[in-house]
């Protein structure tokens, strides 16, 4: 709009109006969170550009001057309008559903088991779930995503949630076969493993005092769904986080004899769009208690 060089400043407009409905400076100045000073450097400033008185005093008080009621009359409609349709906005981004991506295996094994309790205790903040075309790099065209981190920094869009721990875990049929009940020593089975993430094997082998270069390797994987579903059907022994394989260690579908490492990753949430950043951080805040 070309008049928009000709207006004054909206904070003096916004401090004039706020004067003339509660008919003081220092009670604008509450309403406004700012100094008394600072309104009524607003209100001279405003003076000074249209070249007028816009208050004068009254006993102990002020009042507005009769091009101080025009402007008034004219400005309060105005803001009353601004006022209503950035309500309006925000009301529109709080029905709308936050965009949460995350991988496929996180979204299956991790945040689906969690959406019944969510939806539960969070019934008014609904969610869009996207997932990425690979572990490790979920899309970032969404309010937040969900991923390990390594070494995450928390800050203000950054939010650990919990340390992953990893270790092999292989179907419970096999490990009868394999009688580990005697034996704990990871056998001469293939170790299933994914292809973004082949230094997991070796990774937790250095820290349990095991040579990686004696491990036998087998297949790998995509994605660790895929690896997963391999181990459940007894193809060999995998490696994954335990986060994601709680339900299937709970209900006998899978065991983990040699237990888990802490790794230098967390599982994280990033916040992408700041503007939903309230109703983000409701929501991870349950994540964390669920987690």
């Amino acid at each position: 709009m070309n008049d928009l060089h000709r207006l004054p400043s909206l904070n003096a407009l916004k401090a004039f109006v706020a004067v003339a409905e509660q008919g003081s400076i220092s009670m604008a100045a509450q309403q406004l969170h700012v100094t008394h000073g600072a309104v009524s450097r607003q209100i001279k400033l405003l003076e000074e550009e249209l070249n007028t008185s816009l208050l004068e005093k009254q006993g102990r008080g002020i009042k507005l001057t009769d091009a101080g009621q025009q402007l008034y009359q004219n400005c309060q409609p105005a803001f009353r309008t601004i006022a209503e349709s950035c309500q309006q906005l925000r009301q529109q981004q709080q029905e709308k559903p936050l965009v949460l991506a995350c991988s496929g295996s996180l979204l299956a094994r991790w945040l689906i088991p969690r959406l019944p309790p969510l939806q539960q205790a969070l019934p008014d903040l609904p969610l869009q779930l996207v997932t990425s075309a690979d572990d490790e790099r979920p899309q970032q065209q969404a309010d937040l995503s969900l991923s390990f981190m390594n070494n995450p920094v928390a800050d203000e869009l950054l939010i650990p949630l919990e340390q992953e721990r990893i270790g092999p875990v292989l179907a419970t049929a096999l490990a009868q076969q394999l009688d580990l009940d005697s034996n704990k020593a990871i056998p001469q089975l293939p170790l299933l493993h994914t292809l973004s993430r082949p230094q997991a094997w070796p990774d937790w082998a250095r820290h349990n005092g095991i040579p990686p270069d004696s491990l036998h390797m087998g297949q790998g994987f995509p994605h660790l769904s895929y690896l997963l579903e391999a181990v459940l059907a007894g193809l060999g022994i995998g490696i994954a986080p335990e986060q994601l394989i709680r339900a299937d260690l709970e209900q006998g579908r899978l065991l983990a004899p040699w237990g888990f490492v802490s790794t230098d990753a967390w599982l994280c949430v990033q916040i992408h769009n700041i503007s939903q950043r309230q109703r983000i951080e409701k929501l991870t805040g349950l994540l964390a208690t669920l987690s």
